[in-house]
């Protein structure tokens, strides 16, 4: 593949989410990424579902979600065959992705220390689920678990009496992202020193990392944010209202949409209650009933358009069919076109990044279990004559 990593080798030791989804981010840069799956099933993923699907009903869509851009082989790490060749492998990558709980991979003979000893520019990333040491350190971790510890809970749903789990697994997809950018960073590092370095996150880290706005209302203004559904913790109006015929959703994060909004609904934007977003925030349950109220005059597409013509920001709320099939979606390259060696040609949701002058870049499908053992070999003869 062609792109930023195209030079880069990554030994992708992980499973299940967060850790693919980093070595998945690498190979979408161009990086080879190796991923090492036990013989026995493989990465517990493919063992998720439904849906399921293939001829016989075999293929989990969920590590379809994950390991696109890379190359299968089955291996052991228990076994002494299954070490040697890990040691090979070590010894021509660039990058070893794992996600382990703490003091697992010790165990298995690869400690830190062995592994820079094999590689001393190898770049480690190493994902846990509450961190690799302090008094909870050992913890195993998934990602509701992560959701409800990291307190992302208890700022999501209806109210502070009804926490609620956000619908995607962001702990294991937020952790996997910071991974792989602080797997760019140690790499650029590297230039300079000629060493590579271990780079850690966790779950844990990965929900108290985008807490915002949120985390300093308590560290610093000593308020302990709470769950307040569908509209926005600081700003009104910002948030989801009902219309003739269902939701829509109006941002107005300042002044002058405010007013525009305000203008479009018959409402007074100077009277003292809405004067300001202060003054909004204290007076929100009113103020969305006054803009419902309006809004029950007419449809969606109405509101929609006039919205947009005024030029505050509104939006629709769309089912993933919707969004998969939406021709701004699309026109994003936010969806790639693979071939798989059982299901043909699909498609899967694609990277969010895109470089200017970078094109032609094909992807590979997620590859059926130890697909690639023979090609992997056989590059890893050539790279070590």
């Amino acid at each position: 593949m062609l792109g930023p990593l195209g030079d880069i080798v990554v030994l992708d030791l992980s499973r299940a989410l967060a850790g693919p989804h980093a070595a998945q981010m690498l190979g979408d840069l161009g990086a080879r990424v190796i991923k090492v799956e036990h013989p026995d099933g493989g990465d517990e993923s493919r063992g998720w579902g439904p849906p399921f699907v293939g001829p016989d009903g075999e293929i989990s869509t969920y590590f379809l979600a994950a390991n696109r851009n890379k190359q299968s082989i089955a291996v052991d790490l228990k076994s002494p065959e299954g070490k040697e060749l890990i040691e090979r492998l070590v010894r021509q990558s660039d990058v070893l992705v794992e996600n382990f709980r703490t003091g697992v991979l010790d165990r298995l003979g690869f400690s830190v220390e062995r592994l820079h000893e094999l590689n001393p520019r190898l770049v480690v990333l190493s994902i846990t689920g509450f961190g690799h040491d302090g008094p909870e350190g050992g913890r195993p971790g998934y990602d509701q678990i992560a959701q409800g510890e990291g307190g992302l809970m208890s700022l999501t749903g209806p109210s502070a009496d009804e926490p609620y789990r956000v619908g995607a697994s962001v702990a294991d997809l937020l952790a996997g992202i910071h991974g792989a950018y602080g797997v760019a960073g140690a790499l650029y590092e590297r230039e300079r020193t000629g060493r590579g370095r271990v780079v850690r996150t966790s779950l844990l880290a990965a929900i108290t990392g985008v807490h915002s706005y949120h985390g300093t209302a308590w560290t610093v203004g000593g308020k302990v944010p709470a769950a307040s559904g569908n509209h926005h913790a600081s700003i009104t109006p910002y948030g989801a209202f009902r219309c003739a015929d269902g939701m829509l959703q109006i941002a107005a994060a300042n002044e002058g949409q405010w007013r525009k909004v305000a203008a479009l609904l018959g409402i007074d934007p100077a009277q003292a209650r809405y004067a300001t977003n202060r003054d909004r925030f204290e007076h929100r349950d009113e103020l969305v009933a006054d803009m419902e109220k309006a809004l029950s005059a007419h449809p969606r597409a109405h509101w929609l358009a006039a919205l947009g013509e005024a030029g505050v920001p509104a939006g629709a709320i769309r089912s993933l069919d919707e969004v998969y099939t939406w021709d701004q979606t699309r026109s994003q390259g936010l969806l790639v076109e693979v071939e798989h060696p059982v299901l043909g040609t699909i498609e899967l949701p694609g990277p969010p990044l895109r470089f200017d002058g970078l094109t032609g870049v094909e992807h590979t499908a997620p590859p059926m279990l130890g697909q690639d053992g023979d090609a992997v070999l056989a590059w890893l003869e050539e790279r070590e004559r």
